[in-house]
């Protein structure tokens, strides 16, 4: 599945070292090949300003959602939503917004979301957050960001994270804080945890869009 593509090839987000070669039914060896291009610098930063990947662009801008499951596609939509994610990883906030925003659901107001809060709105992203509190990926996030979190220590902008499950908005307020300052030690604790934000969305995206 889509998660072991990201123990694969993204050890770093989830602090572990690379398992070898694995293989995915659902994602297609297109969206792979996307996720691949320029992967050590990826979705490393909080707020993007200019422009992203340039090839990635290329590749995406002919893309459709058809080209990213394997086998029978069985939800346009979480297809689309898919596309989203991948336009994200490579910092292109407008094709990404294009997407989303045309999702009636509570995973394009996620991708929706978080495309605000990377462009540095920070008010806009906590109203689509609003619009997705109740998203299975919100408690997949309560339960594994704990692993980034466990080790460091104790902070009141951490705690806020975990209170009530996971927190979205002070997730915001966090990347608000540390945006513009990378020598900030809490930085890097946010870029492992926008990594496992968008790790988990993805991975929900393409199970659905393969109707698993």
């Amino acid at each position: 599945m889509a998660d072991e593509l990201f123990r694969e090839i993204l050890p770093h987000v989830m602090h572990e070292q690379p398992i070898g070669s694995t293989h995915t039914d659902d994602l297609s060896p297109f969206a792979r090949e996307i996720l691949a291009l320029n992967i050590s610098s990826s979705y490393r930063l909080l707020v993007v300003r200019g422009d992203g990947n340039q090839e990635a662009k290329q590749r995406l801008s002919a893309a459709n959602a058809k080209q990213m499951v394997t086998g029978l596609l069985r939800s346009e939509d979480d297809a689309n939503a898919m596309l989203a994610g991948l336009w994200l990883w490579h910092d292109w906030l407008d094709e990404s917004h294009v997407i989303s925003q045309s999702l009636a659901s509570s995973t394009g107001s996620f991708w929706h979301a978080i495309m605000h809060r990377r462009e540095g709105d920070f008010s806009n992203s906590k109203y689509w957050y609003a619009r997705c509190q109740n998203h299975p990926v919100m408690q997949q996030l309560a339960n594994q960001a704990g692993q980034i979190l466990h080790s460091l220590p104790a902070d009141k902008i951490f705690l806020r994270l975990m209170t009530g499950g996971w927190n979205p908005n002070a997730f915001v307020d966090l990347v608000e804080s540390v945006a513009g300052d990378e020598k900030n030690n809490k930085h890097a604790t946010a870029v492992s945890l926008q990594q496992l934000e968008w790790r988990l969305l993805f991975d929900h995206c393409t199970r659905s869009a393969a109707g698993k």
